[in-house]
């Protein structure tokens, strides 16, 4: 009997990769572990392996396609004995969606309901969804829970999105695209009996197409660079964000004279070690090292804000992993520093110097950017002074770090000079009420200026 490869979920939010490569063709024989293909998620590239041993009958997916879907047939094995030929034919990944046309275009998928077998019983057809939507009218939308519950709560009516999921399930994606676009609104019946009438909603704002955004342009003037997988990824997520998550921030400036002080203080103690170039330090600490320890220090010194919201739950996290954003060729990636708050400074300087270099190519494992309970962003390396970043779900927090830069400040009714950084925490306000923020922001500027405490 053949074997069906199929598109592998490489992380749990993945929906679809691209095939970059195939490491075999068709005639070659694979054993469980050999490595056969290699996968572009929206953040890296994996290698698929084996898991059945058998002959390569049939490559379904050529190399370089992108967009296949999760669980989606790629291959096709012919187990040992049989014939690889007749395995490619039976295992042919057109066969699936023949059966499901063959099916849509059968008279009875047209026929009235009242020509069902009479075992069925008889429903009241729900009104028709619009054409164009996927789904035949009267036919039950098929939908994942989260799906339903985010329109749901957006108000808008699943019966009237496309499903890009198997076999035209509307999946969470679909919705966020709906809601980006302006989807059409549940049924006003839906409401409860005896729930006062509602003023008529406003229409919704569709976003422009992209014929009309390319008309504002004079033609030639502009290149067109598709999405990818990345691009896409972060789009949806920020869009996800910033209308799901109830934001708000708190802006503090910390003196950093201490800190650096101390940084290069330590940075000077560093042993040598031996490498490949010769003798170098055995660490050299940055700023964001010790930014990276401080808020996580400062969620274990306040609790209650290592958190993530749910709809059932708060989750109160027992380890501060701190994700920090990473610009890398086309998008963003935050690799984890997991309990950074047990970890020592040398230790989280290195470690982050290798999860950073190989998010660059595009090398990480899907557990060491995915997860974590908070952020840091960084961008006082640009000269910037401060910003608000966007809050990376299921994170509650976000530190935006500006630059150092030297202030005058007042002490004792004196003014001084002083190396000032401002920092500004997004806080999901559903886990993270304002005073607890404030409270987190004010132990993370006591560690960054007085930052022995972050050696002991």
């Amino acid at each position: 009997m053949p074997i069906n490869i199929t598109m592998p979920a490489l992380s749990p939010t993945m929906e679809e990769g691209n095939l970059s490569k195939w490491l075999v063709k068709e005639g070659d024989k694979v054993s469980p572990g050999d490595v056969i293909a290699e996968i572009e998620t929206d953040k890296a590239t994996m290698e698929v392996e084996a898991v059945d041993e058998g002959t390569v009958a049939k490559l379904v997916v050529p190399a370089g396609t992108e967009g296949v879907k999760v669980n989606a047939l790629i291959a096709v094995l012919a187990a040992e004995g049989e014939d690889a030929s007749a395995a490619a034919k039976s295992g042919d990944g057109t066969a699936p969606v023949k059966a499901e046309a063959a099916k849509a275009d059968s008279p009875k998928a047209d026929a009235p309901k009242a020509e069902a077998p009479k075992s069925e019983p008889a429903v009241t057809p729900p009104k028709a969804a619009p054409a164009g939507n996927g789904h035949a009218a009267g036919e039950r939308t098929f939908a994942s829970p989260l799906a339903r519950r985010i329109a749901k709560e957006a108000g808008v009516d699943v019966s009237a999105v496309t499903g890009t999921g198997p076999h035209g399930r509307v999946v969470k994606a679909d919705v966020d695209a709906a809601i980006a676009g302006g989807a059409k609104t549940a049924p006003a019946a839906k409401a409860p009996a005896g729930a006062p009438a509602a003023s008529a909603a406003a229409p919704a704002v569709k976003a422009m197409s992209d014929d009309q955004v390319l008309k504002l342009f004079e033609e030639g003037s502009y290149d067109l660079v598709p999405h990818d997988n990345m691009r896409k990824t972060i789009a949806r997520r920020l869009v996800e964000a910033k209308t799901t998550i109830p934001h708000f921030y708190l802006t503090l400036d910390c003196e950093l004279d201490a800190l650096l002080a101390l940084r290069s203080q330590l940075n000077a103690a560093a042993p040598m070690k031996k490498t490949d170039k010769g003798e170098a330090p055995a660490y050299k600490l940055s700023v964001n090292d010790m930014v990276i320890k401080a808020i996580a220090m400062a969620l274990k010194a306040v609790p209650d804000a290592n958190a993530s919201w749910t709809e059932s739950a708060m989750v109160k996290h027992r380890h501060a992993d701190v994700g920090v954003a990473v610009s890398i060729p086309g998008g963003l990636i935050t690799p984890i520093i997991r309990k950074a708050d047990e970890k020592t400074l040398s230790t989280i300087s290195n470690e982050m110097k290798d999860l950073a270099s190989r998010a660059r190519s595009r090398k990480l494992k899907p557990e060491e950017y995915q997860g974590g309970t908070t952020a840091v962003s960084n961008l006082g390396m640009f000269g910037i002074k401060d910003f608000a970043a966007v809050i990376n779900p299921p994170h509650a927090t976000i530190l935006a770090v500006g630059a150092g830069e030297e202030r005058a400040v007042v002490r004792n009714g004196e003014i001084k000079i002083a190396t000032v950084m401002s920092v500004t925490l997004s806080t999901d306000h559903r886990a993270v009420d304002g005073a607890l923020g404030a409270e987190l922001l004010v132990a993370f500027k006591r560690l960054i200026e007085n930052p022995m405490g972050m050696l002991v």
